[in-house]
């Protein structure tokens, strides 16, 4: 999703606040507007050299690298300049500008198509990010029920390398904190980047793999089946023990009893995974449920869930 880069500036610069921008995933796309005062970016992002990385500093702002320096590199980092890599990086970035509105254009067309189908392919699964103000090339969707590894390994044997959170998370096992500010369901997610040049074919066949791999998965996990119109009968408040259990098996559990709850009584969830606390409350608002809200525990937290 991109963000708001120039009115973000101009409040920093009010405030005397030196603004830095992460531009790694945009600058092949065309230039960031506004009066930031850093810019970073990567070469591989837009098929330049793996390696070489770029940091615009604009005029009037000091800038001072904490770590040891020396005269070259104009006294920003010790060592010698790979010119080679460096024409590349920006020869590349040229070529890749030059065919960017063409190329935006086309691949806008197929994130649309997968933003569109795959809810309507894959039951229990929310698209996430601005449905406009986005790069052209990346998409992102939440599965409900799914490990998010456990999903990326199955799309990998159909042929699909795709991430699952966000970069800046992908060797953790803690929910995307972006995802998180966001308010949105964190399980099962898939983030997918088409690169320039990427076919009509390809979107179509991960499209047609995508189902069958969730479906996987889920059984795999044991996901609750489908609803069933008659409820048997349970005490008004149900507890789970979801202790010690990671995502996304606390909500899993919970949808496997909530039929069995009568209307109006509720569920507390025991869980000390802090994807707990943002999936709960997405699988309620999913759901049709009520997410009564989180609650103080011995050991993690409880989270209240009124079935409605």
């Amino acid at each position: 999703t991109e963000q708001p880069v120039a009115e973000v500036a101009e409040a920093c610069r009010a405030a005397g606040v030196p603004l830095l921008v992460d531009a790694a995933q945009s600058l092949a796309w065309g230039p960031v507007e506004g009066n930031w005062s850093l810019l970073t970016a990567s070469a591989h992002k837009w098929g330049g050299p793996s390696g070489v990385g770029l940091l615009v500093v604009r005029k009037g702002v000091r800038f001072a690298v904490p770590g040891p320096a020396d005269e070259r590199e104009s006294g920003r980092q010790p060592g010698f300049e790979n010119i080679p890599a460096i024409v590349a990086a920006a020869a590349s970035l040229r070529a890749v500008r030059a065919e960017a509105a063409a190329e935006s254009a086309r691949l806008r067309e197929l994130t649309e198509r997968i933003r569109t189908r795959v809810p309507q392919l894959v039951p229990d699964v929310e698209v996430v990010g601005h449905p406009d103000q986005r790069l052209p090339g990346i998409v992102t969707f939440s599965c409900l029920y799914v490990d998010g590894e456990a999903l990326l390994h199955a799309l990998d044997g159909e042929g699909f390398s795709v991430s699952s959170g966000s970069s800046c998370t992908s060797s953790t096992l803690t929910p995307s904190h972006v995802l998180k500010a966001m308010g949105v369901l964190s399980e099962g997610n898939v983030r997918v980047s088409l690169p320039f040049g990427t076919s009509e074919e390809d979107v179509e066949r991960f499209l047609s793999v995508l189902p069958g791999a969730v479906a996987s998965v889920r059984e795999h996990l044991h996901t609750p089946a489908a609803r069933t119109e008659a409820a048997a009968p349970a005490e008004e408040e149900r507890v789970i023990d979801a202790l010690g259990k990671r995502c996304p098996l606390p909500v899993i559990e919970l949808a496997k009893i909530i039929d069995e709850v009568p209307v109006g009584g509720t569920v507390r969830v025991l869980a000390d995974d802090e994807a707990a606390r943002l999936d709960i409350p997405a699988w309620c608002e999913m759901r049709g449920q009520e997410y009564v809200g989180e609650e103080p525990a011995e050991v993690g937290s409880a989270y209240v869930v009124r079935r409605v």
